[in-house]
């Protein structure tokens, strides 16, 4: 019994929403400050009022981080989005970031930060401008190799994926190439949808119809049915609308 009174005792305040998703992702959203000290996946982690913080030895994978004030990070953390109106970066800590939304961003000597764009925009133009050294990237750095899909992301002058002008003939080797550029960046911002904790059906089912059609370059099935599956997604994001315009592009110049 005198064991037992020495367990941490844990309070959820009220006002705290905590969920797991299919990929069995933790989602909690909390009005106050929020510390994680146990390493995990999270679908999304959010305080709606205070800061969000990442003891030290703690390994967090996360979707979003959203923090009205700060996220200290002093242990490790990837995420794809994270957003606050200051970041920090302790003694010793690293940070995958691909997309940070914030107004201040403050790093230790010893601390590591990857990735650090400002939007989804800016990440796409530098893939692009980079797609050729993507494609030279050696044997096992690819991750899309193993399963024989490129990792290329986005290609051509770095604004958008290559796409020849209607009526213009291209080699089939390259007008292949093009078409599996603009799948791989379909299919990264279908993962990216599909993390979010507020998608709910029928428009998750409908995207992962839509990734597993990409996935498995079924093109005819795709082109019959994209318009009509992200016509199902409510409150469709930037990044759907993306998808659309390149899709369209897509089947408009096959």
């Amino acid at each position: 019994m005198n064991d037992e009174k020495n367990f941490p005792t844990m309070i959820i305040p009220t006002g705290t929403e905590i969920g797991v998703n299919e990929q069995g992702q933790l989602s909690i959203r909390t009005p106050g400050n929020l510390v994680i000290q146990n390493s995990g996946a999270y679908s999304l982690i959010e305080s709606a009022q205070g800061s969000v913080r990442i003891d030290p030895g703690v390994k967090v994978e996360a979707v979003s981080v959203l923090a009205a004030e700060s996220c200290f990070v002093a242990g490790e953390l990837t995420a794809w989005r994270v957003r606050a109106r200051k970041i920090t970066l302790e003694k010793n800590s690293q940070a995958y970031i691909m997309l940070q939304e914030s107004e201040q961003l403050e790093l230790d000597r010893s601390a590591r930060l990857v990735g650090n764009f400002a939007s989804d925009k800016e990440l796409y133009l530098m893939l692009g401008r980079f797609s050729r050294q993507l494609r030279q990237l050696p044997d096992g750095l690819t991750p899309g190799e193993a399963s024989g899909e490129p990792f290329l992301v986005s290609g051509g002058n770095g604004d958008e994926p290559n796409v020849a002008p209607d009526g213009e003939d291209e080699p089939p080797a390259e007008r292949l190439q093009q078409q599996q550029e603009v799948l791989s960046l379909v299919r990264v911002v279908l993962e990216r949808e599909l993390g979010r904790s507020e998608l709910v059906d029928p428009g998750r089912s409908a995207l992962e119809s839509l990734l597993e059609m990409v996935q498995g370059n079924q093109l005819d099935r795709l082109e019959d049915s994209y318009a009509y599956l992200l016509s199902q997604v409510t409150g469709a994001s930037d990044g759907l609308g993306q998808v659309r315009e390149m899709l369209d592009r897509l089947f408009r110049t096959a």
